[in-house]
């Protein structure tokens, strides 16, 4: 499902005009990629928990040369599912 498939089954579950439902899904997006970059994180009861996960640095390998390189570190964003959403994968 892409995201033009996700707005279009978001306006007939809420009957919603598809700019609406637009709207509301880039809304929803901002506000959890606003609230990562400050650090924190987003739990949705029963389908889970967006939160920033830091990476240590380490060494890695350029693939093409065998050459030994330094990768900084960094903070990625995670996403662990919720039980309702493991359940429902699951039946």
């Amino acid at each position: 499902m892409n995201k033009n498939e996700l707005i279009d089954a978001m306006a007939s579950e809420a009957d919603l005009p598809k700019a609406a439902a637009g709207r509301a899904l880039d809304a929803a997006v901002a506000a959890i990629t606003a609230e990562l970059a400050k650090g924190g994180s987003v739990s949705l009861v029963g389908f889970g928990t967006f939160s920033v996960k830091p990476r240590a640095a380490r060494d890695g390998r350029n693939p093409r040369t065998g050459e030994t390189i330094k990768i900084a570190a960094s903070n990625t964003p995670g996403f662990k599912a919720g039980k309702a959403l493991k359940d429902a994968c699951n039946s």
